[in-house]
């Protein structure tokens, strides 16, 4: 009976049991599937070994990575990271690569993306309420049509302009054409001194995949007496009077067994839990719980009879006309991953709601469908195949909709009148958690079942993961899915709010680099079309310019040579409008603000 009761050995559950072992006290936990590790669980399919989803690990919290290295030891590896986007036929380097973005877009589109980000600094959306907004502000519509949009309504299955901006800022946060091009520039990974999650370029990794690093906790706990029973499903969680009793678990297909505990740990769905519970809660809760929604997943992996595919960790798809949204390469996230050191494995990532036909088909039909698709963007030959499995994980992803805010909060507030019942992790709050906070919600939950008071719901990734400090409607630190518009009542906008978008500076460099691109490729394209037409005398108004560019010529090493000048001038053109702008606008705004402070001296000495 002393022996506290976790449902769930994903890494909330082994953490909370793992941390309540070293705090000297027992548990049992109770495992509905065949294997531990949940979401982070490594499956092994002849030989081959697979995640569910790349799971990078890194955290900002101390006792997070000590508790990885502890578990693991020198089987925690420290991995390169190599990530592309892949757009209609071309890799672009993730993050953005100034050179690389410009091979791969060509001059035409490399222009009309300068033009479309200088039309997102001189006339950007006054308003940013939704997903496109915020990032067509920061990237041009343009870049926000090749590099965001696809990507994130495959995975997330709802329209860019009806996501909230507060994802976006969340998630992408510091990271912004301008900043992306810094980086390239100057190979700097920071803004304003914090670290761009996106540019991290090493994480660690388990030898064998993430699933090791769980079964490690679960043998090291079942040493330690503390025993992980799996193929066990909790069926009904029992209380009274305010406290959880007991909970039936169905052990295999048929036996039922009662658990009882003095302390109760859940990482179920939350809709499941409140499912489970008897008595029934009151209806308003289960009306809540009904609305929770989730996005679900699955891969199509391929055992392919190549040694070397691609060297990326991992490719973001966002060509249109495939259904795939990733692509792992399990191999380069670790050598040992693969049996044979001259075949890969590859995963295939599919974001799907249960409802969608591809959900319901045959794994054959599945792994017909993804070579299919590896094919079409020229990855491999489809006589490359050698075998192929799939892996359906449904729940992997808590959806907040518009209503998400009330109705968790009605569903905690149910929850918490339990004195001994706590619910963490990933689907236990409802709550889209990096590993290591479903983890940290974990250790909390452990500390309080020794009398520590933690707050499990205020876990959440930090703000130099994915930022932005206050968001609406939002705690500080969480960890934002995307959310459909709500639409505003009445304005919200504050005068120091509308003061900062009126005096909002220019970035200087960004600006210089966007002039700059544009008249260089002007000049460029200007000549070389000149010079395809041919004539007897080519160009004799637009040689003109070689009295203000240096070495400027009608020929290709004169197109060239005014790529640069122009291009340069394009820079000292905006970037010093920009300069003189900020330095104009900050004037005018320290004349403002004195004469605001006259003016409410005036009315004091009026009112005394």
């Amino acid at each position: 009976m002393n022996a506290s009761l976790i449902i769930g050995a994903g890494p909330a559950g082994l953490t909370t049991a793992y941390e309540l072992s070293k705090l000297g006290k027992s548990s049992v936990i109770l495992e509905a599937d065949n294997q531990v590790g949940g979401i982070s669980r490594t499956v092994n399919y002849q030989g081959y070994r697979f995640d569910i989803g790349g799971h990078r690990f890194f955290s900002k919290v101390p006792y997070i990575n000590q508790l990885w290295h502890e578990i693991l030891g020198e089987d925690f590896l420290v991995r390169p990271r190599l990530s592309r986007i892949h757009y209609r036929g071309y890799f672009y380097d993730y993050p953005l690569k100034a050179l690389n973005a410009l091979a791969g877009l060509g001059p035409v589109e490399a222009l009309l993306v300068c033009l479309s980000y200088s039309k997102s600094k001189f006339f950007p959306h006054r308003e940013e309420n939704n997903f496109e907004q915020w990032v067509t502000n920061r990237f041009g519509h343009r870049l926000y049509n090749i590099f965001f949009k696809n990507y994130t309504e495959k995975v997330w299955g709802i329209p860019c302009n009806e996501i909230s901006a507060d994802w976006a800022a969340q998630r992408i946060k510091n990271l912004s054409l301008s900043t992306a091009l810094k980086n390239a520039l100057f190979g700097e990974g920071k803004s304003n001194g914090n670290l761009i999650t996106t540019l991290i370029d090493e994480f660690f990794y388990p030898r064998l995949g993430p699933g090791m690093m769980w079964e490690h906790c679960e043998n090291s706990l079942m040493e330690n007496g503390n025993p992980t029973i799996r193929h066990t499903r909790v069926e009904q969680v029992c209380h009274k009077n305010g406290r959880v009793e007991y909970v039936v678990a169905r052990n295999g297909s048929t036996e039922m067994t009662e658990y009882r505990s003095d302390h109760f740990v859940s990482t179920m769905p939350l809709r499941e839990l409140i499912h489970s519970l008897s008595p029934a809660p009151p209806d308003e809760v289960l009306a809540a719980a009904n609305k929770l929604r989730y996005r679900d997943y699955l891969t199509v992996v391929l055992i392919v009879n190549r040694e070397k595919v691609f060297p990326d960790n991992w490719i973001y798809i966002h060509t249109p006309e495939v259904k795939m949204g990733r692509i792992q390469n399990y191999k380069n996230w670790s050598p040992e991953m693969v049996p044979d050191s001259s075949t890969s494995s590859l995963g295939l990532e599919y974001f799907l709601w249960d409802t969608d036909e591809e959900w319901t088909w045959s794994d054959e039909r599945l792994i017909e469908f993804g070579v299919r698709e590896c094919v079409q963007l020229g990855l491999i030959e489809a006589s490359e195949v050698l075998d192929g499995t799939v892996v359906r994980m449904k729940k992997a992803y808590p959806i907040y909709d518009r209503n998400y805010h009330e109705t968790l909060s009605t569903i905690r507030q149910y929850i918490e009148t339990f004195s001994n019942l706590q619910t963490i992790g990933r689907n236990g709050l409802h709550r889209y958690n990096n590993q290591d906070h479903s983890m940290l919600t974990g250790v909390y939950a452990a500390r309080n079942i020794t009398g520590e008071t933690n707050d499990v719901w205020s876990v959440n990734t930090e703000m130099e993961y994915h930022e932005e400090a206050h968001t609406n409607g939002h705690q500080t630190g969480d960890r934002l899915i995307p959310t459909r518009v709500k639409p505003e009542t009445e304005p919200k906008s504050s005068m120091d709010d509308i003061m900062e978008k009126v005096f909002a500076r220019l970035d200087p460099l960004a600006l210089g680099i966007s002039v700059g691109s544009v008249f260089g490729i002007f000049i460029f394209l200007a000549t070389s079309i000149l010079l395809l037409k041919g004539g007897e005398v080519v160009g004799p108004r637009l040689l003109l310019l070689a009295q203000y560019f240096y070495g400027f010529e009608v020929s290709l090493t004169g197109a060239l040579i005014g790529l640069l000048d122009a291009g340069f001038l394009g820079f000292l053109l905006g970037s010093s409008f920009a300069f003189l702008r900020n330095w104009g606008l900050s004037a005018y705004a320290l004349i403002v603000h004195r004469r605001a402070q006259t003016e409410r001296r005036r009315h004091l000495l009026d009112k005394i």
